[in-house]
């Protein structure tokens, strides 16, 4: 049985370090992707970074770890660390341009949103499932397809079909969550004016 969450206001923390690990790893996959032109192995540590996103929360959880900072890193991490190795991926061109530009497009009209909202006094509120969903099956789609573009004839149909059957709905859920954004935002945000108000 987990122990009861407790926030404090360390910097210095294992999930904290873990967050700051993945991003460390984004030199690495440049360097695979463009420096080695290795896609199967640009694709492989995506695929374990994506794999990977919730231990950090898992941890700060579980050993009574949760901080301010890591609340605000971790989900600025995550999106530092998607849209770093998109940019990657647009370059080398191993994975069709329109979708890493329709989830990057994506991406930045939310992120822009939630900034602005935030700056305006909007009281935080929890991502939607459908914005779970979408942000991992996009994690997934990602890898298998850049280890589809680098395989051999079996592996690129195995890996290509797996990452199409993951970026679909993919981007139906990201942009489903997008739209259901706005409204929570509308209320999000009156409530946290009211908030400081009183």
């Amino acid at each position: 049985m987990a122990a009861p969450t407790v926030m404090n206001d360390r910097i210095l923390t294992v999930p904290n370090l873990i967050t700051l690990l993945r991003l460390c790893c984004i030199p690495l996959f440049w360097w695979l992707l463009l420096g080695q032109d290795d896609r199967a192995a640009a694709g492989v540590l995506l695929g374990l970074l994506g794999a990977t996103d919730w231990v950090d929360g898992w941890v700060a959880r579980h050993f009574n770890q949760v901080s301010e900072l890591g609340k605000v890193l971790d989900p600025i991490a995550d999106r530092i660390l998607f849209l770093a190795c998109l940019t990657a991926i647009i370059i080398d061109g191993g994975v069709p341009r329109w979708l890493c530009v329709v989830v990057i497009i994506r991406e930045a009209l939310v992120g822009g949103m939630m900034v602005v909202a935030t700056a305006m006094g909007m009281k935080r509120f929890d991502v939607q499932w459908a914005g779970k969903a979408g942000t991992f099956a996009l994690m997934w789609a990602f890898p298998l397809l850049l280890i589809g573009s680098a395989g051999d004839e079996f592996r690129h149909s195995f890996a290509t079909f797996a990452g199409w059957c993951c970026a679909i709905p993919g981007l139906c859920f990201s942009f489903y969550a997008a739209v259901t954004y706005i409204p929570k935002m509308r209320k999000a945000l009156a409530e946290g004016r009211e908030a400081r108000q009183r």
